[in-house]
C-alpha cells in the first residue's frame, strides 16, 4: 500500500483559501489515480476531486469553479488549492490513491472548518 500523509488544514473565515498537500510514501509517477474526498459529520464521505497520471481531473459539482487539484511527481505530491471557501465545505479532508496493482489507499485526513 502507498502511505498518504494530509496537512494544510485549519480554521478560516467564509470567502477564504486553504490549500491540502497529501504526500506519498512512494513515487506516484504511476498511481493510476489520486484523490481527495470529505466527510462531514453526520455524513457519508464523499468524492472532492480527482487527478490522473495524466493529469485528467474530475471535480464535485459543489467545488467546480473553486476548487483545483494538482499533483507535482517530483515532490510525490497531491495538492488542492480551495478558494471562496464556504461553511459548507467544512469537514475532514482525505486524500486517496488508487494502483491498479495495489489496490485503494487512504491518508488519515486533515480537518477544515469554514467559519461564517
Amino acid at each position: 500500500q502507498v502511505q498518504l500523509v494530509e496537512s494544510g488544514g485549519g480554521l478560516v473565515q467564509a470567502g477564504g483559501s486553504l490549500r491540502l498537500s497529501c504526500a506519498a510514501s512512494r513515487s506516484i509517477f504511476s498511481i493510476n489515480v489520486m484523490g481527495w474526498y470529505r466527510q462531514a459529520p453526520e455524513k457519508q464521505r464523499e468524492l472532492v476531486a480527482t487527478i490522473t497520471n495524466v493529469r485528467t481531473t474530475d471535480y464535485a459539482d459543489s467545488v467546480k469553479g473553486r476548487f483545483t487539484i494538482s499533483r507535482d511527481n517530483a515532490k510525490n505530491t497531491v495538492y488542492l488549492q480551495m478558494n471562496n471557501l464556504k461553511p459548507e465545505d467544512t469537514a475532514v479532508y482525505y486524500c486517496s490513491s488508487y494502483v491498479a496493482s495495489m489496490g485503494r489507499s487512504w491518508g488519515q485526513g486533515t480537518q477544515v472548518t469554514v467559519s461564517s
